[in-house]
This record gives C-alpha cells, structure tokens and sequence, in this order.
C-alpha cells in the first residue's frame, strides 16, 4: 500500500448534475492512514510521517478491525461552531488549544488486500462507513450529498465554511490531480513559497511582511508581500526561522520592483506559507492578504498559482 492521494482542481463554480456528490472543504492537513492490525502509521501528501504529530488520532485508529488498510482524509481542528480552523490546528502543535483535532475520513483505497481504489467512489464509501466506527469524536465519517452543486456552496459560505469538494460518484480514483474531484471556495486561498522578509516597525515585533511567491517553470515568481495575520508570538517564530536561511542573494526570478519596506532579507525558498486574499490582480499580484499559518506538509516546488477554471 502506498498513498498517493488525489487532489482537487480549483474551479470558479461547483459543478451541477446528479454525476456529482459534494462535501465540506475542511481547513487542515491531508491524511493517509495506513493501518496494519493495530499499527497505525499516519502518511502526509508528500509521504512523509505524521504518526507522532497526530497521537489521538493514531490511537482512535486502532479500533478500526481490519487486517489492513489504507484510509484518505484530512486532520484538522473543530471548532465549537462547527467550523475548521488552519490557523487553530497550527496552534495545537504548540499547546494552544482552540478545539479538538479531528480526522476527517472521506475514502478508501485498500482494504485486506483488496484494491478499493478501483472501484467507483460511491462504492468506496459505502465501505468506508461501514469500516469506521460509529460515533466516535476523534475519527468521522463524511458524508455528502448529491448533485445541487451551486446550493450547497452557497450554504457552506454562510456558515462561515472555506469551500466545498465536488467529486464524480462513478469514477474509481486517480493519484494527482484530474478533472474527477474539483474544489470551489468562497474566498481565496492558496500555499506561497516564502522567499524573503522586511523588518518590522513601529511597535511591531519579529518582521514586518512576508515576501511570497510561485513556482513557474522553475523560478519563483514574487507574488506580493503578507504584513497581516500575524500574532507577536507568531511573528517572532517565524523571524527565528527565517534567520536561520537567510541568503545573500534574492531568490525571485525576476527580483521584485519597488519599495520592500525597510531591507529585504531574503531566504532560501523552503517554507511554505498559507495565505488568505481577495484576489488577483492582472499583474500577477495578490490582494489584500493575510497569513494563516505555515504548511509542513508541502514542499515549496509543488507551490502553483491555483487559477479558477472558467
């Protein structure tokens, strides 16, 4: 068993039709979980292993009675009012407790040597409930529904939700990215490479902005600069681990123009950064952004610019 899990194409509306089912877009990290009767080993999208950040949920995974398998889904924390948090789950790895972590369960694709994945997602489903236990705060279920695409994310942005996952109900899986599983969201968000920062001033602690970019072709193209979303604690967290990758040469390719604030100090482009905005504009910038946390579980050469599908 091996977990290469599909991802979602972003698209600007959730598709229509009754060939789709739809689901909450939970504000965490993908999960594999690979169960071997009670040896649980808890996988990353980029494989590698969480085991030991996610205890709770290894331990409710062992209730699961299989002689093996493999599970898809994602860890992330619930809040009292029912939504997901990012920004929370980072707070967890470091002791600030918002909600509980919960893991998320929405495929599978092995079971006691049967390859589930081949079949249609439905049927993987239908068996994943089955082999979940029933009730359990820890490891859900998720459920879905079918068709009413757009009304479903209409609700999911009043209450509050990043967006929906819309999935075929009738294809077997794919590893990476297809047209099978589509994802719209009711604001932007994406991960950015992080390749420098600007110091801070006034009253301000650790750094002023984040100074982002993507992957193209492989340069990294700066996309704007994050001087929000961050706590003092955060921003002096993160100034201790940009210190340590500090270069002397800008990473940007091309280097960006105009004012960076006080003095650019520029990184080697490893941490991966995710970032809330409004939009882009027509020069390849972002609008309006906001720091949401750093993602572990992502290199920074997987970092693209997520365009809406028209």
């Amino acid at each position: 068993m091996r977990y290469e899990p599909q991802l979602a194409e972003l698209i600007k509306e959730a598709p229509t039709g009754d060939t789709w089912v739809h689901e909450v877009k939970f504000d965490g990290y993908r999960i594999g979980a690979e169960l071997r009767g009670r040896k649980v080993s808890l996988i990353s999208r980029n494989g590698k292993d969480w085991t030991a950040s996610f205890p709770e949920v290894a331990k409710a995974l062992q209730a699961v009675r299989v002689r093996e398998a493999l599970l898809d889904g994602e860890v992330a924390v619930l809040l009292p009012d029912g939504r997901t948090s990012f920004q929370a789950l980072q707070g967890s790895f470091s002791g600030t407790r918002r909600g509980e972590r919960v893991y998320f369960v929405f495929d599978l694709l092995h079971l006691d040597g049967e390859d589930i994945g081949r079949l249609p997602l439905e049927a993987r489903k239908t068996r994943l409930r089955a082999l979940l236990p029933e009730g359990h705060e820890t490891v859900r279920y998720v459920d879905h529904v079918v068709g009413r695409g757009p009304e479903v994310l209409a609700q999911a942005c009043r209450l509050g939700l990043e967006g929906i996952v819309s999935k075929r109900r009738d294809l077997p899986t794919f590893a990476g990215r297809g047209h099978g599983w589509v994802k719209t969201k009711c604001v932007l968000r994406q991960e950015f490479v992080i390749g420098g920062f600007t110091d801070p001033e006034g009253s301000r602690d650790g750094i002023g902005a984040l100074l982002i970019g993507v992957m193209e072709k492989e340069r990294l193209v700066f996309t704007g600069k994050v001087g929000t979303g961050f706590t003092q604690k955060s921003a002096r967290e993160l100034r201790r681990k940009l210190q340590v990758l500090e270069v002397p040469e800008c990473p940007f390719d091309p280097r960006p123009r105009g004012s960076l604030g006080k003095q650019a100090h520029w990184v080697r482009p490893e941490l991966v950064a995710e970032v809330a905005f409004t939009e882009w504009t027509s020069d390849g910038k972002i609008r309006h952004p906001s720091f949401q946390g750093l993602r572990a579980d992502k290199s920074a050469r997987e970092v693209v610019r997520e365009d809406r599908d028209p």
